[in-house]
């Protein structure tokens, strides 16, 4: 099962739209993590659009704990800077995506500087929205973990209070001849996902899923 997925979609995306064991939105559909992107220009129009959907996230106490570093290719100092810090293997697609974003969580309540477990969750929530956000546009968002978050805290100098969650590149998905052979399989693969019997433990009859 699959739903369908909104007009303007990239064709790469329609082949990689999620099989759904039951029935989603779109934008979920049809939201995957490319390697491969194109050079056509993010638009500051697109972008901030993408940071405002981020912003209208839900946190808690409305605490509002993410931040976001630009990174764009427009900007080549800055996007040096944090295309630097990603590890080697990340470094090889990630440099051809016109943005690159650097997520951040301030770790303490600010009406009372008490340590606020959920800053990378919430953060996690605005990078969804930002994410489902760009697929809306036509555009691509890939998040990764692999970077060093020494280097990325000296080079942006971020204070010791917040927390480096992940860094995503942003654009329009590109053709995937253009990677290494091992990430290209990748790429034209099928999706998948557990099946909703492995992840749901209690307060569902497993049996209809």
């Amino acid at each position: 099962m699959s739903t369908d997925i909104p007009p303007g979609t990239p064709d790469l995306a329609r082949v990689k739209a999620a099989q759904t064991q039951q029935p989603v939105h779109a934008l979920i559909c049809s939201r995957w993590s490319p390697r491969a992107f194109s050079d056509r220009e993010v638009t500051t129009g697109q972008l901030i659009s993408l940071l405002e959907a981020a912003r209208w996230a839900p946190s808690c106490y409305n605490e509002q704990p993410w931040r976001f570093i630009v990174a764009r290719k427009s900007d080549p100092e800055t996007h040096e800077k944090l295309l630097s810090s990603l590890v080697e293997f990340n470094r090889t697609w990630a440099r051809h995506a016109p943005v690159l974003l650097l997520i951040i969580a301030k770790q303490t309540f600010t009406h009372n500087g008490t340590p606020n477990l959920y800053a990378l969750h919430d953060a996690g929530m605005a990078s969804d929205s930002l994410a489902l956000q760009a697929t809306a546009l036509g555009l691509s968002t890939h998040f990764t973990g692999g970077f060093n978050r020494s280097v990325a805290r000296t080079a942006f100098e971020i204070p010791d209070d917040y927390e480096l969650g992940a860094v995503a590149a942003i654009g329009y998905a590109g053709d995937p001849a253009s990677l290494p052979e091992k990430l290209r399989e990748g790429e034209l693969a099928p999706r998948s996902r557990r099946p909703l019997s492995e992840i749901i433990y209690a307060g569902l009859p497993l049996a209809d899923l």
